[in-house]
């Protein structure tokens, strides 16, 4: 053989590894695309990428989600679902690999990837049929037919090049009597047919909400018969780069476990009472809901994730049904009046489990079933078409989005999904200020600095907020006037700034006199605490 022939060889025996490798990438995407065309014809939430996602969620370590909302925020979720269709890519191109030597072994890998899948969808907490395993497996097996037809074009038996005598080999890795034409074929086909199932299917799985979105704009939320007061004015400083009172719906902070947000018609929805010490169990239409009374509230909530200093805490105007009202017109009572449940248990339309202590909920605070935010019906990210919103208690033990179900029980006999993983089964929000104005490593002119944010202790109240500059005394801030114990204060503090590198701190103090900690801790079990810093630069 001549040196031609040998680096013509070798060149063809890498195109034919590449071409194995794509063949192996485009059976996964044809898995993919055949799966959420099924998925539509079940659910979206039985996809693979998403099934496979929220088992990955569930099975996460809380100190690793930490990391992931900390590093990416909301988009933390994206980030997820990227991850996993970069390792699918990953697996699927070792298989296209392994296809040319295992022609069976390589599409026997695809049809594993699928049962995994299949598990996945079917081991969700909101799994109610074994038709979630449909989506992953029947992808699954078209992705395997795909890998195996397309490698059967690449390795087809045909005469050696050389042949010795009358024998026959498998083709020579320098591609002689490759089926191209065939492949070219196979591999467009597939391509296109997927790629249009895959947009046919992401299509019918938008257009399976449109009844939710549809019930969502007949919403009118009626009058509230106890209205929210008009805030106070003074509450909302007029001072640059600081939070808003009232956050806008589009800037509210969004953190759960939810990969695709749950769209639910309002006009089927119910909840389901019951449990330990309901002598009457009802179940409540979204009609039955809109037709009580009504009271309307400023409510400040903040997530157990939010660092010291983090973005995850919003204000908004709630309208909702008072959930102490409900539970007692079901016969309910609070342990400390004999009641036998200790624990709330909401359950969420995505199988999210959220317990709340049955003393809080009904201890005169305005615990609500709320049906509205801001003015106008819940957005689908935040819970429509009811979600809980208690004040005092962190997110996670208060906070049910999408809810369906309230089982009452006592925490002895149920942990909820955060409490399995490690997190408090009771969490009352943590006297905390931050600093929103300036910004960290902010470069201000010499003179009057205004030094500006927000603090909170929900349920308490801020009594007053302090600065510090540097390692300098403690200096009381401005409060702003106050709304509700239930919402945050805003706070400014002028600051005579000199040339040089400084630290700014800020502490709160409750109306309970409990001053905000200087003990740093992480946000779990129970959420973070500690004085928020800013270093900056003055010119």
């Amino acid at each position: 053989m001549t040196d031609d022939e040998k680096k013509t060889r070798h060149r063809l025996g890498w195109a034919r590894l590449v071409l194995g490798a794509f063949s192996g990438v485009l059976a996964g995407f044809v898995s993919l695309c055949v799966a959420e065309l099924v998925s539509a014809t079940v659910r979206p939430q039985a996809s693979p990428v998403v099934a496979v996602g929220g088992a990955a969620i569930d099975r996460t370590p809380p100190a690793v989600k930490d990391w992931a909302i900390r590093h990416f925020g909301t988009n933390d979720k994206l980030f997820l679902q990227l991850g996993i269709l970069a390792m699918l890519a990953l697996f699927a191109l070792v298989l296209g690999i392994v296809a040319l030597r295992f022609r069976r072994t390589g599409a026997a890998g695809v049809l594993l990837f699928g049962i995994v899948g299949a598990v996945s969808a079917t081991s969700r907490p909101d799994s109610t049929s074994l038709t979630d395993a449909l989506p992953s497996v029947v992808g699954a097996i078209a992705g395997a037919a795909v890998l195996y037809v397309l490698v059967g074009h690449l390795t087809r038996r045909v005469p050696s090049a050389e042949p010795a005598g009358d024998e026959r080999e498998e083709a020579p890795p320098s591609g002689a009597g490759w089926d191209r034409r065939g492949f070219v074929i196979a591999a467009t086909a597939a391509a296109a047919a997927s790629a249009g199932a895959g947009v046919l299917g992401r299509a019918l799985n938008s257009a399976s909400g449109q009844n939710a979105v549809a019930s969502r704009n007949k919403v009118v939320l009626p009058r509230p018969t106890s209205a929210a007061a008009a805030v106070p004015k003074g509450a909302q400083l007029r001072i640059p780069g600081i939070s808003p009172f009232t956050t806008p719906n589009s800037s509210f902070y969004r953190v759960d476990t939810a990969l695709v947000v749950p769209k639910v018609n309002a006009a089927t929805w119910q909840l389901r009472i019951h449990g330990t010490g309901v002598r009457r169990p009802v179940t409540l239409s979204y009609d039955d809901l809109l037709r009580r009374e009504l009271i309307e509230r400023d409510i400040t909530l903040t997530c157990v994730s939010n660092e010291v200093g983090g973005p995850y805490v919003g204000n908004a105007r709630w309208i909702g049904v008072r959930l102490a009202d409900l539970l007692a017109e079901c016969g309910v009572r609070p342990p400390s009046k004999g009641g036998s449940a200790d624990q709330l248990v909401a359950r969420s339309v995505d199988g999210m489990t959220i317990g709340s202590p049955v003393e809080d909920v009904m201890d005169g605070r305005d615990a609500l079933l709320a049906l509205g935010m801001n003015g106008e019906p819940l957005p689908f990210a935040h819970g429509f078409p009811v979600r809980m919103v208690v004040p005092g208690l962190y997110g996670f033990v208060s906070a049910c989005k999408w809810i369906k179900d309230i089982e009452l029980t006592t925490f002895d006999s149920y942990d909820p999904y955060w409490v399995k993983r490690g997190w408090a089964r009771k969490a009352p929000i943590k006297t905390e200020s931050r600093i929103d104005t300036p910004k960290p490593f902010a470069r201000p002119g010499a003179g009057t600095v205004m030094v500006g944010g927000v603090a909170w202790a929900q349920h308490r109240g801020i009594d007053k907020v302090e600065v510090r500059v540097d390692d300098g005394p403690w200096r009381e801030a401005r409060l702003a006037a106050e709304d509700t114990r239930d919402t945050w204060r805003q706070w400014s503090f002028p600051w005579e700034a000199a040339k040089g590198g400084h630290t700014l701190t800020v502490r709160a103090t409750d109306r309970t006199g409990r001053l905000q900690t200087d003990k740093r801790t992480h946000t779990i079990p129970d959420g973070a605490s500690g004085w928020h810093s800013v270093v900056v630069t003055v010119d």
